[in-house]
Parts: structure tokens; sequence; C-alpha cells
């Protein structure tokens, strides 16, 4: 079976940033759901703030870089994608927004993406909802059912209330990789965060 390619395309603006540290998680866990099936795979890292001044120059001209035309054909050829960004405004930042501004409209269509976003509170997390989910739909893409938001109160001693969310998302997006019905967790053993305000 073919090594299966999966981009990672995240936004943070710091170094370290916890968009960063929430993609490298997904990333980790889809390569281990993949390698459980026998499946060989390669993470392919892409954080936009290092191609930040090349993507601004790409929309004053209309013509990528060298380097940023291989960015954006590294996530045209991946088999599958995860971003993250750092919700801005209620939303994905306006450097998430370029990269995908500057990718041809056609580069996702049919291509299974997993939808993360990071945060200060859990009030943010309708972001993926109303922001992410419809972006990747405008642009042909087909993402996952579960998508993973993190809020600051999700690091630290609190890091392992994300494992279900992110394992759920991964299996998710291997499951959509292999043209299989992907297996949903009951939402009221996991809720989201959400959910969680609805309950609170």
């Amino acid at each position: 079976m073919k090594e299966r390619v999966i981009a990672v395309v995240t936004a943070g603006l710091t170094t370290p940033s916890s968009s960063r540290l929430l993609a490298d998680q997904l990333a980790a866990a889809v390569r281990d759901e993949l390698s459980g099936r026998g499946i060989e795979s390669r993470i392919e890292l892409i954080e936009a703030r290092d191609h930040a001044h090349e993507l601004t120059n790409n929309l004053l001209t209309g013509f990528p870089s060298a380097e940023l035309e291989k960015v954006l054909a590294t996530v045209a050829g991946a088999d599958a994608l995860i971003v993250v960004s750092p919700t801005f405004s209620a939303s994905y930042s306006g450097l998430f927004k370029m990269f995908f501004d500057v990718l041809d409209d056609q580069a996702l269509a049919g291509k299974p993406v997993l939808l993360a976003a990071t945060g200060g509170t859990e009030r943010h997390s309708l972001v993926l909802e109303f922001a992410l989910r419809p972006l990747f739909a405008y642009l042909k893409a087909i993402p996952v059912p579960t998508a993973v938001y993190a809020a600051s109160t999700d690091w630290g001693p609190n890091a392992q209330t994300l494992r279900p969310r992110i394992t759920q998302a991964a299996s998710e997006l291997v499951a959509a990789l292999q043209h299989e019905t992907p297996t949903h967790a009951d939402p009221y053993d996991n809720p989201t965060p959400f959910e969680d305000l609805l309950n609170s």
C-alpha cells in the first residue's frame, strides 16, 4: 500500500504556539492510526508564519515565489490535510485565511480535512463550525465530522481532556482516507466545548 502524505498547516504567530502544539498532537494521532493499520505515512508540516511575507507578495503580485509555490504544491498533492488556526475576533486568523486565499481554488477538492483551532476560552469554540467548516466546504474539501478546539484550559494539568477528541478526529480522517464510514463516538461520553457550555 502506498505511503500516505498528510499536510499539516498551522497559523500560530509565536514560537512556540498552542496552534503548533495542537497540530503536532493531531499529526501524531493520525500517524499512529495509520501505523496501526499497517499504512506508512509522511507528515509535511507547514508553518504559515514562515511564509507570511511571501503570502503578502503573492496577493499583491498574483504570483507565488518559487519557495511558496513548492509549499502550495505540497498541500495540493497531499492525501489529507490537518489545519489549525488561532482564533482572532471570533474567526480564523488573517494569516490562516491568506494562506488558503492564494491556494488554487480546486486544490482541495475531494480532499479529507481535519479542522482544528485554538483560543483563550471555550466560548470561541464555535469558530470551528461558523468559520472553518464553511471555508473548507467552499474549497470543496471534505471536513471530517469531529473538529478539535483547544482552549487555554486544555493545556497543562488538563491536557488529557483533549485526548478523546484528538483520537476521534484522527480516526475519522483515516477512515475518510480509506473511504470507510467513520465510527462516531457518543457525544454524551465526550462533550465538545460547545456542549460543555450548553450544559453548564
